[in-house]
């Protein structure tokens, strides 16, 4: 693999967690582990006040010992809606406050006609879709100025209209837009299993140029054999596997582990991701495709 394949186009951070308020004092006294923070956008937009208020000071205050990245769930790139430039403007006003590495959401679609599903909805690998999903990241990346990066999400369905794989279909995209990449490898797994493909293969196929962030988390197994992206448990081993794997060929951009719903103490969250710190100075990868 030639080297400019080999490294991300972002700085790297190191090992972070996904901020929940639960651990927002500990961090701030000092008692993480940590490198930097990942923080949902729409837990801080439309507070009065704005930098005023105190969930915003606290963050503020974070800012100046830690690095951080901006999440969002609700650009809703994928729509057939026309882009929500008001919620544009409001992401905007705290991306200006604090300052993050970079910005990212989800390659989905989440609701119509002003209407919020709150849930990640699958997009059908087409030309067509990546004509149209390219078009509003170019917008996007114009209004703020930088590159966007897109995260891959956990599917349960798949279209009979898709014309080529998801990481095809990601691919094309980049090609369109040099957007950036937030590879989460759990919804790597996670597809891969309900929808019996190799997640090796994804991993192999991803411009990995473009990717600046990782996403592990935790997902549960229903007893119909579907899997399904829950962020409420601990990383599966597989998951860690596929990191390492990762790790053989390729310089790994910064790393950090979500976990939304039955949310562990401090020491326990971090000690996910430094369980991949740990593994990366001898990998140790499964022969499973």
């Amino acid at each position: 693999m030639p080297e400019s394949e080999r490294k991300t186009k972002y700085p790297q951070l190191g090992y972070g967690l996904g901020l929940r308020p639960d651990h927002f004092d500990e961090v701030l006294d000092g008692k993480s582990e940590m490198d930097w923070f990942e923080v949902l956008a729409e837990n801080y937009m439309g507070i009065p006040g704005h930098g005023q208020s105190p969930l915003l000071k606290k963050l503020l205050r974070l800012r100046e010992k830690y690095s951080l990245v901006l999440h969002c769930v609700s650009i809703n790139i994928g729509a057939t809606s026309p882009l929500d430039f008001q919620f544009l403007k409001d992401l905007k006003e705290l991306k200006n406050l604090i300052e993050p590495s970079w910005l990212s959401d989800h390659l989905c679609w989440t609701g119509i006609d002003g209407k919020n599903t709150h849930e990640l909805l699958p997009l059908p690998y087409t030309i067509e879709a990546v004509q149209h999903v390219s078009e509003r990241i170019l917008q996007v990346q114009d209004f703020f100025g930088e590159r966007f990066m897109i995260e891959n999400t956990s599917s349960y369905i798949t279209y009979k209209s898709s014309e080529m794989t998801e990481w095809e279909f990601i691919s094309e995209i980049v090609k369109k837009t040099d957007c950036g990449i937030l590879l989460d490898v759990n919804n790597v797994f996670v597809s891969s299993q309900n929808h019996s493909f190799s997640p090796k293969k994804f991993l192999d196929s991803v411009p990995f140029a473009n990717v600046g962030q990782i996403h592990i988390a935790g997902h549960d197994r229903r007893s119909n054999g579907l899997i399904v992206d829950t962020h409420d448990s601990a990383v599966c081993d597989e998951v860690y596997d596929l990191i390492s794997y990762l790790s053989l060929n390729k310089e790994l951009p910064s790393i950090m582990v979500e976990w939304d719903d039955n949310i562990p103490d401090l020491k326990t969250y971090e000690a996910q991701v430094l369980k991949v710190k740990e593994s990366l100075t001898s990998p140790k990868v499964k022969a499973w495709t």
